[in-house]
């Protein structure tokens, strides 16, 4: 196996096509060193970083493959087309700092690139880590992203502000082999992971002019969590699968309180506006 990563990477150097890889982070120590370690075989490594506190960004300083820069954040989509604009590469190769791509992957991408590619971006499947251990179900199982792809022929979606999607100009492959996510540190980081993620969304709805439903509020979490447990068999996953399905139900219900608290201060300010 060794010798055949050499001799792929040995062969992907002499290629015309060469590949960035970019990552945003904000404190990811823990998860980026993996990371950084598994795309050796990228011709450049750029990571954009929102100003992390807990060493992520002197981490990086360190590195003389990496090119680091800050940038503050925003949001998912604003901050992932910023980082794509720095990559001088035409193939880019798109990773949370979560991520890792394992050698049979690694493998995959760069032989993909060495035989004329025939699609403008490939989407990845993922296999979902809860810390160390596999996550086989609780509505993961299908999971999929883009993450290799030309720069010229995609844009990150205006609409979304989180779970962001890419628009592609042209037809669209899948890699066989799966990227690694470690999705799942703890509890703690989890949560606050989803609730970030909750109140992004609620933004969205918010600016799409959708109004808060308390029926909604009530009725949406409780599917997420019997759809996700239930239906996408959570349950397989024993006692993992009961707290990454309540804690993916409550996202959902963040996203209705918060997108509460937004209507509410709204109507505040135009309240006090007219009465000036």
């Amino acid at each position: 196996m060794f010798r055949k990563t050499a001799y792929i990477i040995e062969k992907m150097n002499s290629s015309e096509e060469k590949i960035s890889a970019v990552i945003i982070t904000y404190n990811e120590i823990g998860y980026i060193e993996k990371c950084i370690q598994s795309i050796d075989f990228a011709d450049e490594i750029i990571v954009v970083d929102s100003f992390s506190t807990d060493g992520t960004y002197e981490y990086l300083l360190n590195l003389e493959n990496v090119k680091v820069i800050q940038h503050p954040f925003d949001n998912f989509t604003l901050q992932k087309s910023f980082a794509l604009k720095q990559a001088t590469n035409d193939w880019v190769l798109f990773l949370d700092a979560d991520e890792v791509v394992p050698e049979n992957l690694k493998n995959e991408i760069i032989e993909t690139l060495n035989s004329t590619p025939e699609h403008a971006a490939y989407w990845f499947y993922r296999k979902f880590m809860f810390q160390n251990k596999s996550l086989r179900f609780s509505g993961w199982q299908t999971d999929k992203n883009y993450r290799l792809f030309r720069k010229s022929k995609v844009k990150f979606s205006e609409e979304k502000l989180v779970h962001e999607t890419l628009d592609v100009d042209g037809s669209s492959g899948i890699l066989s082999e799966k990227l690694i996510h470690y999705c799942y540190k703890n509890f703690r980081e989890y949560k606050d992971k989803i609730i970030s993620y909750g109140r992004l969304k609620a933004k969205e709805s918010f600016f799409k002019e959708k109004k808060f439903n308390y029926a909604y509020m009530i009725l949406k979490p409780s599917w997420k969590f019997l759809h996700r447990y239930i239906f996408r068999l959570g349950i397989l996953d024993g006692k993992k699968g009961i707290l990454i399905c309540y804690l993916d139900a409550l996202g959902v219900l963040e996203r209705y309180r918060e997108l509460k608290r937004l209507e509410t201060k709204n109507q505040l300010a135009y309240y006090l506006a007219i009465t000036e």
